[in-house]
């Protein structure tokens, strides 16, 4: 399929590949500061219903956020404009308390594959030396 781009004049030019737009694998999600919240809704209830408009635009924001926003604000959640979606911080205590758990139950586990091999090795010798004082005995008398 040819595809046709405008040149200069107003005869259209051929074109051999489309275009590829660099588009992001994964979009990303805007994060405001409470301070900037409140910025913005401070800018848009000074502004008419015209400069709201261009305000939304120029910020990428929809009247939907302003509306959470405005609820939170009155609700006196201040901290709820600012809060993060993210982990809270793990204690560094805790943190070295799993990783010493996690390393007693593998030396746990290597402590018992030891013990297996050190009983195996203890029957093989007990074979052994079994085998070898039966083969010592003499040659003329009956086995055991």
């Amino acid at each position: 399929m040819m595809m046709t781009r405008e040149g200069s004049g107003r005869h259209a030019v051929p074109v051999d590949e489309p275009a590829e737009p660099e588009v992001s694998e994964r979009a990303t999600r805007r994060v405001f500061s409470a301070q900037c919240k409140l910025r913005i809704l401070a800018e848009y209830e000074r502004r008419d219903r015209d400069g709201r408009s261009a305000l939304l635009r120029r910020e990428g924001l929809y009247t939907s956020s302003i509306s959470e926003w405005r609820r939170q604000r009155e609700e006196d959640a201040l901290h709820a404009l600012g809060g993060t979606r993210s982990r809270p911080p793990v204690d560094q205590r805790e943190r070295e308390v799993a990783r010493l758990r996690q390393e007693v139950a593998r030396l746990q586990s290597d402590l018992a594959k030891a013990n297996r091999v050190i009983d195996v090795q203890r029957k093989l010798s007990a074979l052994l030396e079994q085998l070898a004082t039966s083969s010592a005995e003499p040659s003329g008398g009956e086995p055991k």
